[in-house]
C-alpha cells in the first residue's frame, strides 16, 4: 500500500509558475513531442540532453523533486524487468556467465537494460509534471478542444473526455480508500507484513470492499450530474477560455525543434 500512495497521478499542485502558466494545449503537445524525441533518441549524448531538459523543466515548474520521483517507486518492478529481459536475452559480448542457469550477461544487455530503463524512467517523470501542474478541469478542457475536429465524425469527443479525466481525478480519491479500507483491516487484527506470499493474500480482503466503493461513488456521480440536468457537451461553454500567448507559441517551436534534431540524429545516424 506504501507504493501505491507514491502515485500522484491525477494530484494538481497548485503554483506559481511557468509551467504552471501555460496553456494546457500547450503542455500537451509539448510532452507528446518530447515523448517522441525521447523515444526515438538512441544514443546516450541525446538521452542525456533530454535529461537535463527535463531538469530544467523541474525547475522552472517549482513542484518539489521529491513528489515528483516518488512517482518512480510503484514502477521500480517494471525497471527491473527491462532490465532482466535485456541482460538475459540480448546477444553480444559476453560480461559473466551465471553458473546455475547456463546463461550469459552481454555488455551490449547491459547497455540496453540502462537505457531503455532510463528512458522508462524519464517518461513517468514527465507525465508526472503534466499531473501535477495541470488540474483536472484545464485537462478536460484542452483535450476537449484538441478532439473538437473529431466531432464532424460524430464522435461524443466531449463524453470521452470527461470519462478519462473523472477516472484520472478519482485515482487519490481511491488511493485514499484503499488506505482507509487496509486501516480498517488492521483494527481488526489483519496483517500486511511477511513475504511476498503472505502480502499477496493480504490484500485480497481490501479488492472487494475498494471495487464496491469505486461503483457506490461512480453510482453517486452520476445520480448528481443527472440531478444537475448534465446532458453532455451540447451547448456547454467554459468558464475560463482557453487562449494561447507568446510563450505558448514559443515552447511548442522549441519542443517541435527539439523533437525534429532527435528524428534527424536518430535517421541519419549521427
Amino acid at each position: 500500500m506504501k507504493l501505491i500512495n507514491d502515485i500522484t497521478l491525477g494530484q494538481y499542485y497548485s503554483g506559481d509558475s511557468f509551467i504552471h502558466h501555460l496553456d494546457p494545449r500547450t503542455k500537451l503537445y509539448s510532452i507528446i513531442m518530447l515523448m517522441t524525441g525521447l523515444l526515438v533518441s538512441d544514443k546516450p549524448l541525446m538521452i542525456s540532453s533530454f535529461l537535463l531538459i527535463f531538469i530544467f523543466i523541474i525547475v522552472l515548474s517549482k513542484i518539489p523533486a521529491n513528489l515528483i520521483f516518488k512517482n518512480l517507486r510503484p514502477f521500480i518492478w517494471l525497471f527491473v524487468l527491462t532490465m532482466i529481459i535485456h541482460l538475459f536475452w540480448t546477444s553480444g559480448k559476453i560480461f559473466t556467465k551465471i553458473p546455475l542457469l547456463g546463461i550469459g550477461i552481454t555488455y551490449e544487455g547491459i547497455a540496453l537494460g540502462l537505457k531503455y530503463t532510463f528512458r522508462l524512467a524519464l517518461l513517468i517523470v514527465l507525465a508526472a509534471i503534466l499531473t501535477l501542474s495541470t488540474s483536472p478541469i484545464e485537462l478536460t478542457d484542452a483535450l476537449e478542444k484538441i478532439l473538437k475536429p473529431l466531432k464532424r465524425l460524430r464522435i461524443p469527443t466531449h463524453e470521452i473526455v470527461m470519462m478519462l479525466t473523472l477516472s484520472l481525478r478519482f485515482i487519490p480519491t481511491l488511493i485514499e480508500e484503499a488506505q482507509k479500507i487496509k486501516n480498517a483491516q488492521i483494527s481488526r487484527g489483519a496483517t500486511f507484513n511477511g513475504n511476498l506470499m503472505n502480502r499477496v493474500k493480504s490484500t485480497i480482503p481490501l479488492i472487494l470492499p475498494l471495487f464496491i466503493s469505486a461503483f457506490r461513488r461512480a453510482d453517486d456521480l452520476a445520480l448528481a450530474m443527472d440531478s444537475r440536468c448534465y446532458d453532455g457537451g451540447n451547448g456547454r461553454t467554459s468558464y475560463k477560455e482557453l487562449k494561447y500567448r507568446f510563450t505558448d507559441y514559443s515552447v511548442i517551436i522549441v519542443c517541435l525543434l527539439l523533437m525534429t534534431v532527435s528524428i534527424i540524429v536518430n535517421y541519419f545516424n549521427i
